[in-house]
C-alpha cells in the first residue's frame, strides 16, 4: 500500500549532502515496506483508470497491455521515506503523469487529484504536484521492472513528497474539485508532505494545508 515505513538498520547519518532533506539519512538497499498484505495481480482484469471531474465528464480506462503500451520517460529521482531515510540516484523508468493528464485531461477547475491503489489505499495529492514533469507511474527502476513487494505493475513516484504520496499497486487516478485527505493523512500525516519544509504530520499544518481532521 502507501509508505508507512519504520527505521530500517542501514540507514546511515550524512554530514552535508545538498541532496538530503532536513533529517534524513542515505540507506543502503531498498526496504521491503508497506501497509497490508501484497497484492496478487490479475493481467486479464487489471485497470488503470481515470475518473472524478474530468473534462469530458466520462471516465477513462486503460487495461495492462494498452497502460504499458503508453509513452515511456525515464525519470532520475530521489526517495524520501517520512522515516527518515534517503534512497539516492534512483531512476525511474514508466508514464509520465502529463501523459494521464493529456490523454485524460481534467476539467479546468480541478486543483487536487486522489490516488487510489489496491485494497482502497488512497493519497491525496494537488494538482501542480501530481503534474510535476519528474511525476511518473513507474513500472522499472534501475532498468529492472518493479517487483510486486515494491509495486508491481505499477507505483507512483512524486520525487518532491515524503514517499508515502506515491502508492504501491496503483490502480486509478480520482480528478477534484476540492482537497480530501487520503488514507495516511487522515490518520496523522502531513496533509502535504515536503521533506525539505519536515511536513511529516498533522500536527505540523499551518492553516491552509488541509482539510480539518
Amino acid at each position: 500500500m502507501g509508505q508507512f515505513e519504520h527505521q530500517q538498520q542501514g540507514a546511515r547519518p550524512e554530514e552535508a549532502d545538498p541532496r538530503l532533506p532536513p533529517g534524513q539519512r542515505t540507506q543502503r538497499g531498498w526496504p521491503v515496506l508497506h501497509y497490508g498484505p501484497v497484492p496478487r495481480f490479475k493481467p486479464l482484469t487489471w485497470q488503470f483508470q481515470v475518473f472524478g471531474a474530468t473534462a469530458s465528464g466520462e471516465k477513462q480506462s486503460w487495461d495492462h497491455e494498452r497502460f504499458c503500451a503508453l509513452p515511456r520517460i525515464t525519470v532520475h529521482g530521489d526517495l524520501h521515506c517520512v522515516t527518515r531515510f534517503s534512497m539516492l540516484d534512483n531512476e525511474w523508468s514508466g508514464v509520465a503523469t502529463r501523459t494521464v493528464l493529456e490523454l485524460a485531461p481534467p476539467a479546468p477547475d480541478v486543483t487536487h487529484v486522489m490516488v487510489w491503489a489496491e485494497y482502497g489505499y488512497s493519497s491525496n495529492l494537488r494538482l501542480a504536484d501530481f503534474a510535476d514533469e519528474r511525476s511518473l507511474f513507474a513500472t522499472h527502476r534501475g532498468g529492472e521492472p518493479l517487483t510486486v513487494e515494491h509495486g508491481f505493475p505499477v507505483r507512483l513516484i512524486v520525487p518532491q513528497l515524503y514517499a508515502w504520496k506515491g502508492p504501491k499497486w496503483v490502480r486509478a487516478v480520482e480528478y477534484m474539485r476540492a482537497d480530501r485527505r487520503g488514507f495516511w493523512e487522515e490518520r496523522g500525516y502531513h496533509n502535504l508532505g515536503d521533506p525539505w519544509q519536515e511536513q511529516r504530520y498533522s500536527y505540523q499544518e499551518r492553516p491552509g494545508d488541509g482539510p480539518e481532521l
